[in-house]
Order: structure tokens, then C-alpha cells, then sequence
């Protein structure tokens, strides 16, 4: 890890908020670090932080039966039951596991427990909380009755206590301080093409501090040993993250790319770098006002006839984000609502207009 946050600022990226992926604990539901793969945890947190970086780390809701913490928690009835009255073992993307009953305020009390003393003890900043789809809740026991839904509603409301949080399943949590993930994408055009309809849905939903998954896609089979990788796609997406409230790296774009690419890439950083006070303003007034920070057309400009325009975005009211979707294109078409316009190209334009633009691999 240490290795891979010199591997940012080396290659010119700016520090951020650097999340350790599943792996790091000792089991599900054991929630501290491995000592084998970690063996001074704390230095290595300290040393992210002087670096710049804030850390968070994954967890889920599911306990494992070979778990220190499982026999307790199953004696004290804080784990979900199976239609026979016994603790209901889930299979999960991980295995098999027991899931906690949040409709138990001690069960949510023991899992805070556990995210306290991660960062009492390492002073980690947050956490990002995996899992909590409904579809593992159908048909499970808990102390009330309440509906799957219900089950994800109570995970996410665990994460108001936690200023750094991500979830990627959530219900009738809109409006409250929470980071929603959209699900992983493919590493394809065709999912590139979805996060702006996805991301503008998300606002309207009451999600407005959304994260469009993650750049090239969160699939992570699309980037192991022998996969075929798009570097244009990368690009593309890089760019498409860009402007909007959140820009999320998995891959290391220095391990998949060439010089040209990641000089793009790098470049679509900087512009974010450069409006990233705007965006923090726009969030400000999101927690304030509920209203998105990306916003379509029709949202801004309602009953002109732009219903139907999902490839394009409004970041807040003073910046207009069309990126380039389609591969090997050489030009943008853009629908310029009413008002004076700059292009990135630095030509004024004024609206209403249908303006088609000339691109290159480094334009947004």
C-alpha cells in the first residue's frame, strides 16, 4: 500500500482518499488488521496521512462461522434466523455467512464497537461499507419484522457516524450525508455510456453526493493478468469522472496505460483540480438545499425540449460537462442551453445552440 501511494504522487497525481479493499481484516466480522500483512498498521496510517492521504477501510455486514466474534454474537441473538429458528447462513460473493440483526440496537452498538476501536486504535478516517443488498435479507428472521429493504436502510443509517462513508446499496436514506456508489460498471463503452442517466437519477433520488463507480469500470475482472484493457475507454472515463462530485481510481492508470494516455488522464485530474473549490461549494449547498450537484438540462432548464438529453450535464448552474462517449470520435455534438457560454476551447457561444466540436484524445 505504501508502495502504491508513492506510485500516485509519482506519477503526478495529487493524494486523496485511498480506500483498503476487502483483505485487510483478520475474518468477516473480525474486524482488525491482519497482523501477517500488517504488521504496523498504525506506522503505515501515519505515514498515509503525512503523504496526504485520508484512508478508509472496507467492511460488511456479514459474520463468518469460523469468526472469534461468532458464537457470542449468535448466543446473544444479535444474528439473523432461518424459518427454523436457527442462525441463517447466507452465501455471499465471499462464502457463507450469518448477518447482523440491525433491527437490534445492540447489534448496531457491537459493530460500531468495532469501527470505533479501528479508529480509536489507527486513526483511520472512515469506512466503506460493502454488501447490505437486499436480495441477501429475503427470507431471514430478524428480532421485528421489517421488509429486505428495511435491512439496507439500517446498514446505511451506521454510516451517518462516520464523516468518510460509501455505501453501494442503499433505501430511503435520501437527503443524509452518505456517499452512494453507483453499482460496478464493465470495463465497456456501453457502461460508460450509462453513468450519466445513472449519476443524474441518483441526484434527483436524493443521493446528490454520488460516485459514478470507478474509472474504466469497477469490475476488477476486466483488469487482471491478461484482460484485454481499452485505453481509450480509460481515458474516456477518466474525463467522464471528472466533473462530477466524485473521482474514484482502481486500477493504477500507470500500470494499464501509455505515455499519450495517461498524459490524458493525468490531465483530466488537473481540470478537476482546478474547479475542485466549486465542487466543495456545490456540496456545501446540496447538504443544505437537497438539490443535486449535477443536474440535467431538463432540471435546469425545464419545458425547452431537452427531456430527452442523458449524454450531457450541468454541474451546478455555471459549468456545462459533455464528454466524449463513443470511441475513436473525432467531434462532440453538444446542445447549448439558453446564456453566454465559453468553450473549452476558449470560442464564446451563445445559447440556444446545437454546436458540434472537434475533439482529441485529451479533450472534455
Amino acid at each position: 500500500i505504501l508502495k502504491y501511494s508513492k506510485a500516485i504522487r509519482d506519477n503526478g497525481f495529487p493524494p486523496g482518499v485511498l480506500m483498503i479493499d476487502d483483505n485487510w481484516q483478520q475474518n468477516y466480522g473480525q474486524w482488525d488488521f491482519r497482523k501477517t500483512k500488517f504488521p504496523d498498521a498504525k506506522a503505515m496510517v501515519r505515514t498515509l496521512h503525512a503523504q496526504g492521504f485520508k484512508v478508509m477501510l472496507w467492511v460488511c455486514p456479514f459474520v463468518h462461522t469460523n469468526c472469534d466474534a461468532y458464537a457470542d454474537l449468535a448466543r446473544r441473538g444479535l444474528l439473523l434466523k432461518d424459518a427454523a429458528g436457527g442462525v441463517a447462513l447466507v452465501k455471499w460473493w465471499n462464502g457463507k455467512g450469518a448477518l447482523l440483526d440491525f433491527t437490534q440496537s445492540e447489534a448496531v452498538a457491537w459493530l460500531r464497537s468495532q469501527l470505533d476501536y479501528l479508529q480509536s486504535t489507527y486513526k483511520v478516517d472512515g469506512f466503506k461499507f460493502d454488501g447490505g443488498d437486499s436480495d441477501f435479507y429475503k427470507g431471514l428472521i430478524a428480532s421485528r419484522p421489517v421488509c429486505p429493504n428495511t435491512h439496507s436502510e439500517l446498514f446505511g443509517r451506521i454510516g451517518l457516524d462516520y464523516p468518510l462513508n460509501e455505501y453501494r446499496a442503499m433505501w430511503k436514506m435520501g437527503g443524509q450525508p452518505l456517499v452512494e456508489r453507483l453499482r460496478d460498471k464493465n470495463h465497456s463503452w456501453n457502461d460508460l455510456q450509462k453513468l450519466v442517466p445513472n449519476m443524474l437519477l441518483a441526484g434527483l433520488m436524493g443521493y446528490p453526493f454520488c460516485c459514478p463507480d470507478m474509472i474504466g469500470g469497477g469490475e476488477y475482472k476486466s483488469f487482471q493478468p491478461g484482460s484485454t484493457i481499452d485505453q481509450e475507454l480509460v481515458v474516456r472515463s477518466a474525463q467522464s469522472h471528472a466533473l462530477m462530485p466524485m473521482m474514484q481510481f482502481s486500477v493504477a492508470p500507470w500500470r494499464v496505460l501509455d505515455p499519450a494516455h495517461l498524459k490524458a488522464v493525468r490531465k483530466a485530474v488537473q481540470l478537476r483540480e482546478k474547479h475542485k473549490r466549486y465542487i466543495v461549494k456545490l456540496a456545501r449547498q446540496s447538504a443544505a438545499t437537497g438539490e443535486p450537484l449535477m443536474r440535467s438540462l431538463e432540471y435546469a432548464f425545464p419545458g425547452q425540449g431537452y427531456e430527452r438529453v442523458n449524454d450531457q450535464f450541468l454541474l451546478g448552474d455555471r459549468l456545462l460537462v459533455a464528454p466524449v462517449l463513443e470511441k475513436a470520435a473525432h467531434d462532440r455534438t453538444v446542445m447549448l442551453p439558453p446564456g453566454a457560454w465559453v468553450g473549452f476551447n476558449g470560442k464564446r457561444y451563445a445559447g440556444p445552440a446545437k454546436v458540434t466540436l472537434p475533439v482529441g484524445l485529451e479533450d472534455l
